[in-house]
C-alpha cells in the first residue's frame, strides 16, 4: 500500500470518529437540555383542580317541565331549562332570516326538551334574568340583561339589545335520558 492510500483511509477513519463524537456530543446535549426543559414545560399544563372543573355531571331527572336551574361550570353559570311544548314551538317558529346570530333552534339543542347554555350576555359578560320565574324573561319569554337591556328569546337568541351573539352552548353529552356532562 502506498503512503498516499494509507492517508486517505486513516483521514477517513480520522473523520468518522470525529463526526461520531460530534453526533454523540449533540445527542448528550439534546437529551440534557430536555431533561432541563421538560419540568419548565410540563408547570405549564392546568393544575389538578382546574382539570377537575373541565367537566361537570349534571342529574336532569328533579327539574319539571317548565322549570330551569343553574349549574357552574369552569366558574361560569350554565343555565339547563326543560322546556314546554309551546316553548319548544315558539322557538322553533322564529323566523331564522330575521335574527342578528343566524342560528336555529334545533342547531342549539341535542333534545327539543332540554335548552342548556352558558348563561353570560355576550355584550358585556352580564348574567342576564330569566332562569326564575319571578324573574323578568325579556319581550321574547326568554331571558333579560338588565346591564343594558339586551333580549333573548327562549333558544337563548339575542333579540333585541346591543349584544352582537346568541348566548353560547357548552359541549354537553347526554350520558343517558336523565344525565348530562358539560364539557
Amino acid at each position: 500500500m502506498s503512503d498516499t492510500t494509507q492517508d486517505n483511509k486513516h483521514g477517513s477513519d480520522g473523520e468518522t470518529r470525529r463526526d461520531f463524537l460530534y453526533l454523540t456530543a449533540a445527542a448528550f446535549g439534546a437529551v440534557g437540555a430536555g431533561s432541563v426543559a421538560w419540568p419548565f414545560i410540563d408547570q405549564m399544563n392546568p393544575a389538578a383542580d382546574t382539570m377537575a372543573l373541565a367537566t361537570t355531571e349534571v342529574d336532569l331527572s328533579p327539574i319539571q317541565k317548565g322549570q330551569a336551574i343553574t349549574v357552574m361550570w369552569r366558574g361560569k353559570p350554565v343555565f339547563i331549562r326543560h322546556r314546554t311544548e309551546s316553548e319548544i314551538e315558539e322557538a322553533r317558529s322564529v323566523d331564522v332570516a330575521a335574527l342578528r346570530d343566524k342560528q336555529t333552534d334545533e342547531d342549539r339543542t341535542q333534545k327539543a326538551e332540554w335548552l342548556v347554555m352558558v348563561g353570560i350576555c355576550t355584550h358585556l359578560g352580564c348574567v342576564p334574568t330569566g332562569q326564575k320565574s319571578a324573574d323578568v324573561k325579556g319581550d321574547y319569554n326568554g331571558w333579560f340583561c338588565p346591564c343594558h337591556g339586551s333580549h333573548y328569546d327562549s333558544s337563548g337568541r339575542i333579540r333585541k339589545g346591543p349584544a352582537p351573539k346568541n348566548m353560547s352552548v357548552p359541549d354537553y353529552t347526554f350520558l343517558n335520558d336523565t344525565t348530562i356532562r358539560i364539557g
